[in-house]
């Protein structure tokens, strides 16, 4: 697999991030209601009776009736762990549990990982095949050559469903699409280039494979491995090096590359020297595809070549070669029609896609994020890892292949439909928070965290440091925070920006700062003093308020009140703004934002707009269409009362301004939220359920933010806040380190605040 370049990242850390909450990466959790007698009735016995039956009688309604249809196994035996070599079967679980998260993440496939403790080929093959009952896909990963091809062969043959070894094929899909548009940028066509291929492992031989397929002439490649170009009668090569062997008068990588149009290596660091690029054909095409570091680095290769396409494995150059791209995608769309298998079309279909979808216009949050053109040219021949268009392209593309190929047992009849439901699969959130942490590694800040004494705290700043988000400036007193470091295994703990009031120089200009803001408040200078000395959240609102610092974060040792009155001791809103905070929720295919749940009681009808407007701003940097509902007891004036009027206000507030979004209110949440009672009022504005939720007052924002966040199925970030002159988050108290991560990075990418 084509990975990026390893975050600086220390193994505690990721030690750290496998343990806590719950071990491991994944659980099993329940898709029907399990609360009653009758729900366990008919979970198993007796009313499983019915399915088992229907299933006996017609093997295809297993796709209606269980989850097979939706479930991929993610299977190794260690035997070639990332670049870690053969350290086992259950070794390689963390990395199987990785595989089969992404699966999920990216295109809602459930998955198991299994782990088969056996080198014996036959041993492999026979324990996987008498597992196709249970799923509706097989992902090999991480099993070593040649035993790879033997067993993901065997498979194919035994099984009827489809088996992809994703070391070989993931790789060869990327790599082909990325070749694909090289190519297109240079005036060739893959029919009439020289290759040469270094390395003649499992991912170099199926790339080698994939391009042939696509029209790549066998004569015009030449594989090398560790001992030269391979070519009839050479010694030592096995019979799946010996399918690509060529007549050839070179002997040497270096011969093999003289005029040739392209460098495929997926071999060793530094096995490509820049001048061996220098005697390849004009416009080389150079995919460098070695981890962590290519056979060749970039500006190395582009020192004597300018006129290169660079393609690399590495997040940190252009054209990242990732297989992230592919994978998920491509089983979604081979279940969804219940193929028999991954074939040739649909692994070609794939790579034209990811080729095509390159080509149209980059989404602005994936520009955002990864700082790439906005359009298609030599630095940008592979789409990003998080375009949210690759779910419905690469999917539908190779559930068409699937089709016409003849290997589907489930058809799509409207496509169109098809792809309205995949884009339909996924919660945006997900990708626009992805976005968002990209965002800030682009524009580090120095974020100041005022709790550093605090675990949570302090393993928040390590990792919003070693993540590469900005810098954490640690506010405590400098021994316990130091000593804590030490405790984490921080590398360098003397290395770390620790602000101790007690000692600090900026003690003396901090007070005089805020004493003349606070002077006529009835504050004397003795009073301001002892803020400074002993209030960390006075000290690091200061902090940022004179410029040391870009943001801040606080909330773990006070309440959410106390500590935003001391904060405002220091810092004010934004200039004819409202602080107000936002609780985002997440779950699996929506996100709904509340707001104010943190600041405002009683909110005017001026205030409840611009709580509105602000949300719905948010929302959309989420990655979400705002659908604005203005909360209350009464969906248009059913029952009446008298907390109605600043509502309705509200609403005829943005009717005079025309915000652009969808508004409505006064209205019960079911009136905003369910759609049988929506259509009870089909004058409402609203297109669709809410997801924006103004509340009318602090106390049922408030306890209804809470009690989801107890009783709710959905993952809660913030409170976040808006609306302050500099960025400020105040975290709950029960918060843990990710919780904290989260809304530093928020803060300092400046999507809240």
């Amino acid at each position: 697999m084509a990975d990026e370049k390893p975050t600086a990242f220390t193994t505690r850390e990721a030690l750290f991030y496998h343990e806590t909450i719950r071990p491991g990466k994944i659980e099993i959790v329940a898709s029907k209601p399990m609360a009653t007698q009758r729900d366990l009735s008919l979970a198993y016995s007796p009313g499983v009776a019915a399915p088992v039956e229907a299933i006996a009688a017609n093997p295809q309604d297993a796709a209606k009736y269980t989850a097979r249809s939706n479930l991929v196994a993610v299977i190794s035996n260690g035997t070639a762990i990332l670049g870690l070599g053969n350290l086992g079967a259950l070794a390689s679980k963390p990395v199987m549990e990785g595989k089969a998260v992404l699966f999920k993440r990216f295109a809602d496939v459930d998955s198991i990982d299994l782990e088969l403790d056996t080198e014996d080929p036959d041993a492999f093959i026979n324990a996987v095949a008498l597992m196709e009952p249970s799923f509706g896909g097989i992902n090999l990963e991480d099993i070593a050559a040649p035993e790879c091809f033997i067993i993901e062969q065997a498979l194919r043959e035994k099984m009827n469903i489809p088996v992809m070894h994703d070391d070989q094929h993931g790789t060869a899909i990327i790599a082909a699409a990325g070749l694909i548009n090289a190519c297109h940028l240079t005036g060739r066509e893959l029919k009439n280039c020289r290759m040469v291929v270094n390395g003649a492992g499992a991912s170099a031989l199926a790339c080698t494979a994939l391009v042939k397929a696509m029209g790549m002439p066998h004569e015009n490649v030449i594989v090398c491995d560790r001992s030269g170009p391979i070519y009839p009668g050479r010694d030592n090569v096995d019979q799946w090096k010996s399918a690509h062997a060529v007549p050839t008068e070179a002997r040497s990588l270096e011969e093999a590359l003289n005029g040739a149009d392209i460098f495929l290596g997926l071999s060793a660091a530094g096995a490509l020297k820049p001048e061996w690029v220098a005697n390849m054909a004009e416009r080389p095409i150079i995919f460098a595809m070695a981890n962590p570091t290519p056979e060749i680095m970039p500006e190395d290769a582009k020192a004597v070549r300018p006129d290169a396409i660079i393609a690399t494995g590495r997040s940190d150059y252009p054209n990242q070669v990732n297989n992230v791209l592919g994978f998920p995608f491509i089983f979604r769309g081979a279940l969804d029609v219940q193929a028999t298998a991954i074939n040739e079309e649909m692994k070609i279909a794939a790579a034209r896609a990811i080729a095509e979808l390159a080509r149209e216009r980059v989404p602005e949050e994936v520009a955002a994020a990864y700082g790439v053109s906005h359009q298609f040219g030599t630095d940008y021949i592979i789409p990003a890892p998080f375009d949210p268009r690759l779910m419905e392209v690469v999917s539908s593309a190779v559930a068409k292949a699937a089709m016409d190929s003849g290997v589907a047992q489930a058809p799509i009849a409207d496509f169109e439909d098809y792809r309205l439901r995949l884009k339909a699969r996924l919660n945006p959130t997900t990708a626009a928070l992805t976005s968002i942490y990209e965002i800030a590694k682009k524009h580090p800040k120095r974020m100041v965290f005022a709790e550093a004494e605090e675990d949570v705290a302090l393993r928040a700043a390590i990792q919003f440091r070693d993540f590469g988000y900005g810098e954490p400036i640690l506010v405590g007193r400098t021994e316990k925070v130091r000593e804590k470091l030490v405790e984490l295994a921080v590398e360098d703990p003397d290395d770390w920006i620790i602000e101790n009031s007690l000692v600090s120089d900026k003690v003396p200009g901090m007070v005089d700062y805020l004493y003349q803001r606070l002077q006529r408040r009835g504050y004397t200078e003795r009073d301001v003093a002892r803020m400074v000395n002993q209030e960390r959240n006075v000290f690091a609102a200061l902090l940022v308020a004179l410029g040391h610092g870009d943001g801040m974060i606080s909330g773990l040792t006070r309440t959410f009140a106390q500590t935003a009155r001391e904060i405002g001791t220091v810092l004010d809103e934004k200039p004819g703004g409202l602080a107000f905070g936002i609780h985002m929720l997440i779950g699996k295919n929506h996100t709904t934002f509340l707001a104010d749940t943190t600041m405002n009681e009683r909110p005017s009808s001026e205030e409840l707009a611009h709580i509105a407007r602000e949300t719905a701003a948010v929302a959309r940097r989420m990655g979400h269409e705002p659908r604005v509902a203005f909360l209350s007891y009464s969906t248009f004036g059913n029952p009446s009362g008298q907390w109605l009027d600043n509502i309705r206000d509200a609403v005829a507030i943005l009717d005079a301004e025309e915000p652009g979004f969808e508004y409505e209110g006064e209205m019960a949440p079911d009136a905003a939220l369910n759609p049988t009672v929506m259509a009870l009022y089909p004058f409402s504005r609203l297109s669709g359920p809410a997801n924006v939720l103004i509340m009318p007052g602090l106390q049922s924002a408030n306890l209804s933010a809470k009690l989801l966040r107890e009783l709710g199925d959905a993952a809660t970030v913030g409170p976040m806040m808006i609306g302050m002159e500099k960025p400020v988050q105040i975290a709950p108290m029960t918060a843990i380190a990710p919780d904290i991560l989260t809304l530093a990075v928020l803060a300092s990418a400046g999507v809240v605040g």
